[in-house]
């Protein structure tokens, strides 16, 4: 890959502007333009980074291009906010100082963007490892956390931060993240309640309604139109390039690595939701009859619904939203508030809970991000605060922000053109002095004569205190200072300046005259919130409420007036001031080309006004004034020395000499970066020679021992082959040897035993000719005597045969025909074997009859075939099986052809027990009451005569009883023994309806008979009139199936009438009252 050498090495326009020739205002913005149009967006001014925001991703910001800034001199490439994050942490890293980087420009010019680059860049370069990773990821993602909950769309920015942010990042000696620190300055409350034309709430509002899911939402009371909540803007709800509903679920993923718990996250979301609602209260006037005037709250629901899910008693809130209390040392004062009051009250308890939540969650990242040891951190502070904001109506908030972005212009003169100046004095280097704006009526806040010290005066002032009051009071006293203007001051020039209202002055700052508004400014710095607000918070049971609003407590009422907005942010800021005093700063300042926040458009008026009062052509100018690009001396020379003789490679005991001319020109250090360059290519090519030869040599020794080992271990391997094989050749001869006696040995043995043998064997041929003489003799005297009984055999056979056919002849046919007769019968059970059907009772086929007269023995077979795989077929079941099948069948005989229901039932088992009653830990107490086995377990409806709607109940039957139980409790309703019962009667219909009929005068039938109704109608009539059947003391039980048919009920009897109907309730049985001796039931008819 060819990387760039130096900053002028194909460089469009000027990298650097301390290089621009000729300087002028034109120059310096034709050169920005020149480089932003193709698409260069960043520019030196010496150690200065000019970022110009592009409004597009570009792809400079891959990972490769962080490995080609990485430990890289400041000039060495073209100029990127990579290469001074890189300088800014080498210089913490291997010098020990701490740095800070300050971004600072209008808003939307890219301050954000800028500052997750540089963290980005250095969790990117910095060491790794499991627990440092885990600090970095952290750290990176509580950006996301924050921007959620602290940014906006604004007019000229869709990513607006509406407070400030400075992130200081602990390192080690190594340069490994510890953690860090986040520090938050002035939220912008008051967005909370109220946007401008054009501008968003809160991110966090709309990713809340965006992304969360349908029952996140439901568990907060809140629904996805955003026209529901009156502190939601609509005409910007939208925005082109936010997608809210995925950021959501990024912030809830931060949240998660960052360290918050699952009810810390849930917490935070319902002090959101509880914002939202509480925008939506209104509140009515009242006249009360003293004369006075009161509030109430016209719709209670939102109020109910955030009182909910902040854990408050609604009558507490709602009295605070009507009543202020005052406390003076021992008196206490209670005073209604009108409308206007209570809508304050509102929006002031609004912004300050959302406040102290951002707030909160500061903290609680904090605890997160902190270093765990307590050892000296080397510590890179980031600094991302509002910029500059010159609105169409500026408030309060505007000219706070202003007043940060005054001090910061301050320090950064302070520490950079005044210390520039300073420096060439001290080295005495003759130079041009620039005189640069302060907005002293701003900035001395120290002395009583700045506003803010003017404010805060006006606030703490007994009697009336108003916004025209504290103009007043500039008039008079910021009359004649040359950067304030207003209708009412003395100076007569502003008088007739209709431009100018009557409410508002206007102070000239570094970068323009803003116009303030002062309606507001006296409410918004004492920022006061209703001590019975904050008492009313205090009592709820949310688990973060208590800790936002500590003053809540009874216990510690503190009387004394709360620090203004004001004061506050102005201690904080100098803290901040004297935190970057004390470190190395690098500037990144940015520049946005246009208002519409559009790529490739840009405004020369709109760069030349944001030149002109960042102050960056008098940077130039300084920095061309004396040395531009200097270094102390010991890294000079450490950088420089291999070009004198007499530093290198050996020190003399002398100074760096270099040849040539020092001089003011960035030239002259690329002259000296190009032999510097040369130099190390000649100490590289030096090393490579002297390597080379060192590590052709070692391989030639190498290689010479090698040969020396392999001669050594191949004379060995050849002696030892050549004694193997004499080894070998020896052995041969002695088993050649071995061999031969050993065969001449054998030979004898074998003659030896050939001669034994012979004798042997023709002894044995001998006594054999002797014995097949003998056997031949023998053998021939039995063959005479077989032919006289063979003659004899056919002469008796003669006889026999003579004598049988005579009566074969007689009997011919009949034997024909039993015969043929057997061989059909033979060849019929033959073939009936091979066709049998199979063993499934239900299997009907049979196979064909052959022939006529076989077929009472076919239809008899078949009969004895059917019983016998019948049998064989039940020999199978089990005695449950068995008793399954009977109660199937005994249900068959009592409903088949008479009930509807039926055919549906016969396809599902009996199970009986359909609550699990012995295992179901809900009825174990209904269980133990139990003497007896439980036969059937069901839930049933009782149905009751007064309006014929169900009451669930338990029905369990036993051997001896039927018992009703409450369904929720398991408690026994009713129990009644089995003699007790008379019969059953069922409709004709498809439905569940079924009446118990008692005994009359038994003691179970004293409030009557029980009508109910049943899913598994037809299973628990038939185990009733099992269970009936089998009782010893109890009759048959009877079954009435009819569509009509009368129930005792107490002293009254009742007609229960079944009618066929359409459908209705979703195709289900309904009862209905006609009348007191009548319960009409309508069933559905089926198709």
């Amino acid at each position: 890959m060819e990387v760039k050498t130096s900053l002028l090495d194909n460089m469009i326009g000027v990298g650097d502007m301390v290089l621009l020739e000729p300087l002028s205002e034109d120059s310096f913005i034709e050169n920005l333009r020149n480089r932003f149009d193709h698409n260069e967006i960043y520019t030196y001014i010496g150690s200065v980074v000019i970022s110009m925001n592009p409004y597009r991703s570009l792809p400079i910001f891959n990972p490769d291009k962080v490995e080609e800034y990485r430990n890289r001199n400041f000039y060495e490439l073209s100029p990127h906010i990579y290469a001074l994050a890189d300088e800014a942490y080498r210089s913490l890293r291997d010098q020990d100082k701490d740095q800070c980087i300050l971004i600072t420009g209008e808003s939307g010019a890219g301050k954000t963007e800028a500052s997750k680059l540089v963290m980005s860049y250095v969790a990117a370069v910095c060491g790794k490892g499991q627990e440092v990773n885990k600090v970095k990821e952290q750290l990176l993602q509580s950006n996301p956390v924050l921007e959620a909950f602290g940014n906006a769309k604004t007019v000229r920015n869709d990513n607006s931060s509406r407070f400030g942010k400075y992130m200081d990042i602990e390192f080690d000696f190594k340069g490994d993240p510890l953690g860090g620190v986040i520090s938050n300055y002035l939220l912008e409350k008051s967005r909370v309640v109220k946007q401008p034309r054009g501008e968003r709430n809160f991110h966090v509002f709309y990713q809340l309604l965006s992304g969360a899911s349908d029952d996140t939402l439901k568990k907060l009371k809140l629904d996805r139109d955003f026209s529901k909540y009156n502190y939601l803007s609509l005409d910007s709800a939208a925005v082109n390039g936010l997608d809210d509903a995925a950021n959501f679920r990024t912030v809830k993923n931060a949240m998660q690595i960052v360290g918050f718990m699952e009810d810390e996250v849930q917490s935070v979301l319902e002090l959101v939701a509880a914002v939202l609602k509480l925008g939506n209260i209104e509140f009515k006037p009242e006249s009360r009859c003293n004369g006075t005037d009161e509030s109430r709250i016209k719709d209670k629901n939102d109020l109910k619904e955030m009182c909910e899910l902040l854990g408050i008693e609604q009558s507490v809130l709602e009295r605070a939203f009507s009543y202020r209390t005052v406390e003076a040392k021992l008196e206490k004062v209670s005073t209604t508030l009108n409308v206007a009051q209570a809508y304050y009250a509102r929006d002031a308890l609004a912004k300050n809970l959302y406040s102290r939540l951002f707030s909160w969650l500061v903290t609680r990242i904090n605890e997160s991000i902190k270093a765990q040891t307590k050892a000296r951190h080397k510590v890179m502070g980031v600094l991302d605060i509002y910029g500059f904001e010159i609105f169409e109506e500026n408030s309060f908030e505007q000219f706070i922000i202003n007043y940060c972005n005054e001090k910061l212009q301050q320090i950064f003169i302070e520490l950079t053109l005044r210390e520039e100046q300073e420096e060439y004095i001290r080295e005495v280097i003759e130079h041009n002095f620039y005189l640069f704006f302060y907005a002293c009526l701003l900035c001395r806040v120290q002395h009583q004569s700045g506003i803010l010290a003017m404010l805060d005066e006006e606030c703490l002032r007994p009697g009336t205190v108003t916004d025209e009051t504290f103009l007043d009071k500039l008039n008079t006293i910021c009359a004649e200072h040359q950067h304030f203007e207003s209708r009412l001051s003395k100076n007569s020039k502003y008088i007739t300046d209709h431009s100018l209202p009557h409410t508002c002055f206007r102070i000239q700052h570094y970068a323009g005259k803003v116009l303030y508004r002062a309606e507001g400014f006296v409410d918004k710095n004492n920022d006061l919130l209703y001590r019975d607000l904050s008492q009313a918070m205090y009592k709820a049971n949310h688990s973060l409420i208590k800790q936002l609003f500590p003053e809540g407590n009874p216990a510690k009422v503190n009387l004394k007036r709360p620090p203004t907005a004001g004061f506050q942010f102005k201690a904080s800021v100098g803290t901040l001031m004297r935190n970057l005093q004390t470190k190395n700063p690098n500037y990144i300042r940015c520049i946005k080309p246009n208002d519409k926040k559009a790529s490739h458009i840009f405004t020369d008026s709109l760069v030349c006004h944001q030149v002109r009062y960042l102050g960056l052509m008098e940077n130039v100018r300084v920095r061309r004034a004396g040395y531009a690009f200097r270094q102390a001396y010991e890294p000079c020379l450490e950088r420089y020395k291999m070009l004198c003789k007499r530093t290198w490679p050996h020190w003399r005991k002398g100074v760096l000499s270099l040849e040539g001319r020092q001089n003011k020109s960035l030239l002259w250090l690329f002259f000296l970066e190009e032999r510097r360059r040369q130099c190390l290519q000649n100490l590289a090519t030096l090393i490579q020679k002297i390597y080379r030869g060192w590590k052709c040599r070692t391989h030639f020794l190498l290689l010479k021992k090698s040969q020396i080992v392999v001669s050594a271990w191949y004379r060995r391997y050849a002696q030892q082959k050549k004694y193997k094989k004499i080894k070998s050749a020896t052995t041969v001869v002695q088993s050649y040897t071995r061999g031969w006696q050993a065969r001449k040995l054998l030979r004898e043995l074998k003659y030896q035993k050939r001669c034994k043998e012979a004798v042997t064997t023709i002894a044995a041929f001998w006594h054999g000719t002797q014995a097949r003489r003998e056997l031949k003799r023998l053998k021939e005297e039995a063959r005479r005597k077989h032919a006289v009984a063979v003659i004899w055999a056919y002469w008796q056979g003669l006889k026999v045969r003579r004598e049988y056919r005579k009566f074969f002849r007689a009997n011919a046919g009949k034997k024909i025909y039993d015969f043929t007769i057997q061989r059909i019968m033979q060849k019929y059970f033959l073939g009936l074997k091979s066709t049998l059907p199979s063993m499934s009772p239900i299997d009907k086929s049979w196979p064909a009859r052959p022939y006529l007269f076989l077929d009472g023995v076919h239809t008899e077979l078949r009969t004895v075939f059917h019983h016998w795989r019948c049998k064989k077929y039940r020999s199978q079941f089990t005695e449950e099986k068995k008793a399954v099948y009977e109660e199937k069948l005994e249900a068959s005989e009592i409903f088949k052809d008479k009930k509807a229901l039926y055919p549906s039932s016969v396809s599902q088992p009996f199970r009986g027990d359909y609550l699990e009653i012995s295992k179901n830990p809900k009825y174990q107490k209904l269980n133990s009451a139990m003497e007896e086995k439980v036969l059937l377990a069901d839930v049933v409806n009782k149905i009751n005569r007064a309006n014929g709607k169900g009451t669930a109940r338990i029905f369990l039957l036993t051997k001896n009883s039927v018992v009703l139980a409450d369904q929720k409790t398991g408690q026994v309703k009713a129990s009644v023994p089995l003699p007790d019962l008379t019969s059953v009667s069922v409709s004709t219909q498809s439905d569940g309806f079924f009446a118990l009929k008692l005994k009359e005068g038994s003691a179970s039938a004293i409030k009557g008979d029980f009508l109910l109704s049943s899913e598994h109608l037809i299973e628990i009539i038939t185990k009733l009139h099992r269970t009936g059947a089998t009782a010893a003391d109890s009759e048959q039980l009877n079954i009435d199936i009819s569509d009509e048919f009368l129930v005792q009920f107490k002293h009254d009897k009742v007609c229960v009438k079944f009618i066929q109907g359409a459908p209705k309730n979703g195709n289900s049985v309904s009862c209905k009252r006609k009348n007191n001796r009548l319960l009409e039931v309508s069933v559905p008819t089926t198709a």
